[in-house]
């Protein structure tokens, strides 16, 4: 993939976001208003520029790569992890729901708005001192976030940034995430 410019790929990401994410009334219960990214993932140009946007959040001011792994946090995270570590020639790590992971794991249980979850990650996933971003879809109350943070320090590594492609501006996530700095390409 040939890399856009970085001056100008955040901002172009952000307009092809704002075009092609669906609003989903209702859904998945009355009340909630999705958004649905996949109009972005199916645009190949959007997804590129989403994807190099989202690794920037990984990269210094001269383009070099800052950190040594991404993490994915499941799901639609997932989506996005895998293609901005391969844009940034990291390690992909992911974190996963309880359960799913078929080796040693670190737990993080966490509040949700309805009750709990908990969230794993491979005890020799990540070594001491690496420098991890932390990629998902939406940060929302910031819970998924947190305790993938937790789970990161645990393994002795150092979170070093939160990249998403939209944060929603009426949650909490921005503070439950606390200094780790925060590239969000759309806020709604």
């Amino acid at each position: 993939m040939t890399r856009p410019d970085a001056t100008t790929s955040p901002e172009i990401a952000t307009d092809a976001l704002r075009r092609l994410v669906v609003d989903v009334p209702d859904f998945p219960e009355p009340g909630v208003v999705f958004k649905d990214i996949t109009p972005v993932l199916a645009d190949p140009v959007a997804f590129g520029l989403v994807v190099e946007a989202l690794a920037d959040a990984g990269r210094d001011e001269t383009g070099q790569r800052v950190v040594d792994h991404v993490v994915g946090m499941e799901a639609r995270g997932f989506i996005l992890a895998a293609p901005v570590a391969l844009a940034l020639g990291a390690g992909l790590v992911p974190v996963r729901k309880a359960g799913k992971l078929p080796r040693a794991t670190y737990s993080e249980s966490y509040a949700l708005e309805y009750g709990e979850a908990t969230l794993e990650l491979h005890q020799d996933a990540l070594g001491a001192g690496d420098r991890v971003l932390l990629v998902d879809d939406v940060l929302a109350t910031g819970g998924t976030v947190a305790a993938t943070r937790r789970l990161v320090e645990r393994s002795g590594a150092v979170a070093h940034a939160v990249a998403v492609l939209m944060d929603l501006s009426f949650l909490p996530g921005r503070e439950a995430i606390g200094d780790l700095p925060l590239t969000s390409l759309m806020t709604v």
